[in-house]
């Protein structure tokens, strides 16, 4: 599967330049190759039974280095990305591969705007579901916990002794798995990823009923 992803990822930290790259650029369509099959094989098992997703999309190896203190030219890992079909559907579905055990499986909202972040918060503060969900067996065997950045204190207008502020403190809702250098090898890897992604699903079910409805439950 990604075998010849690691081995060109592993040199390409090693020699992250232009000059390694071009000359070298027959070994990166192998391994770009060989991932974007594996990508596709993903997205085709998610996607054959659900029409609420949104094209896949792989990210480039390319970095954008205007903004940034780091020059280096390249990626050192591969990824992909879909989405769910907006406005009906809410969420994302993320895999990030990369050698040395930073490989990781995410789904979630990465970036709530001002407005949603606030519709979230309001119906975390009124019932346990979203809690009850996240201790779910099926999902915490791949998710253990809940990820994302998160404020010091209460947010504006919320109970700092609320039961649930842990929850309402998150300013990202994200699932994330990480994943071993083995995991990522094994022959049955995608299947794998498959199985994480379904069993979020409850999950991102959940939010996108909070943000496609009122506090009344009723459709926006």
């Amino acid at each position: 599967m990604f075998n010849n992803a690691f081995h060109f990822l592993n040199n390409l930290k090693e020699n992250n330049n232009r000059d390694w790259f071009a000359d070298n650029k027959s070994t990166f369509e192998t391994a770009k190759n060989d991932a974007l099959k594996s990508f596709n094989e993903i997205y085709n098992d998610l996607s054959s039974a659900n029409d609420t997703l949104e094209p896949l999309k792989v990210f480039r190896i390319y970095r954008d280095v205007r903004f940034s203190h780091d020059k280096s030219p390249y990626k050192t890992h591969f990824s992909m990305y879909f989405g769910r079909l907006k406005p009906n559907y809410r969420g994302g579905y993320y895999l990030h591969i990369e050698p040395g055990d930073k490989s990781f499986i995410g789904v979630g909202f990465f970036d709530p705007n001002k407005e949603d972040l606030l519709r979230i918060r309001k119906e975390i503060e009124l019932d346990d579901e979203l809690q009850i969900i996240l201790n779910t067996k099926e999902l915490k065997q791949f998710f253990p916990k809940l990820e994302g950045d998160e404020l010091k204190t209460a947010p504006k207008g919320f109970d700092k002794t609320h039961q649930r502020i842990d929850l309402l403190r998150k300013k990202q809702f994200l699932l994330m798995h990480k994943l071993t250098d083995k995991e990522v090898l094994n022959a049955a890897f995608n299947k794998k990823v498959v199985t994480a992604f379904k069993a979020a699903q409850p999950f991102i079910d959940y939010m996108t009923d909070v943000l496609t409805t009122n506090l009344n439950g009723e459709k926006e």
